[in-house]
């Protein structure tokens, strides 16, 4: 479970979508951005939740993402949805375009991964990327719509997960050990506590604090 403690920043109305007249349509309430995605009793969404060994480094080359179930990033009222996803190195990340205009699709890495820049009309087909070097928080960003952000972090094994509206998180399948536990927010950095995992499972909170 993961919680957040204290007020967190407000949120900002995207003006430049509003006044987009395409875009503005497409929303009926004023849209803002979503850096904090907290519930009524804290419970804090958006937070990538991984696994290290003991020691505190990366678990590799234990992927298992080119026969996992593609993650999918979707274009809706002109903002990436969900902004922050998670996959494993070499696993398919798929990109839809739901609204009825054109965006462009515009990867940029800081660990070495294949950028992509790609036209996407309105009904066109699915695009379909892999990338095969862990990496936290690869930014997409529409060059049409420069207010559109989404960020994808991957890792080169499977144990990871990223927090829900209710706060909560489950790695599966861990095989029994000690590790390191990392919980990571892009906005408020990283918490981390090493934990003992025997075959029935085992347990890991997390409390931030806004700034």
């Amino acid at each position: 479970m993961i919680t957040l403690k204290g007020t967190p920043p407000a949120e900002v109305e995207i003006t430049p979508l509003e006044n987009d007249p395409t875009c503005g349509a497409l929303h009926t309430t004023p849209p803002t951005t979503h850096f904090y995605v907290v519930g009524k009793n804290g419970e804090f969404a958006d937070v990538i939740v991984s696994l290290k060994d003991a020691d505190g480094k990366d678990i590799t080359g234990k992927s298992t993402g080119a026969n996992a179930a593609p993650i999918v990033l979707d274009q809706k009222g002109c903002l990436y949805e969900p902004q922050i996803l998670a996959a494993q190195t070499g696993q398919k990340v798929i990109v839809k375009n739901s609204d009825p205009c054109i965006h462009n699709v515009h990867s940029t890495s800081k660990a070495g991964n294949t950028e992509h820049n790609d036209v996407q009309i309105s009904g066109g087909p699915d695009l379909t990327y892999t990338f095969d070097k862990p990496e936290m928080f690869m930014k997409f960003q529409c060059d049409v719509h420069p207010w559109m952000f989404a960020w994808v972090t991957l890792f080169d094994s499977p144990y990871f997960a990223v927090s829900g509206q209710d706060g909560k998180f489950v790695i599966k399948n861990v095989p029994p050990g000690k590790y390191t536990v990392v919980a990571t927010h892009r906005k408020l950095g990283n918490q981390t506590q090493v934990i003992d995992v025997p075959d029935s499972g085992a347990t890991a909170n997390f409390t931030f604090e806004a700034k």
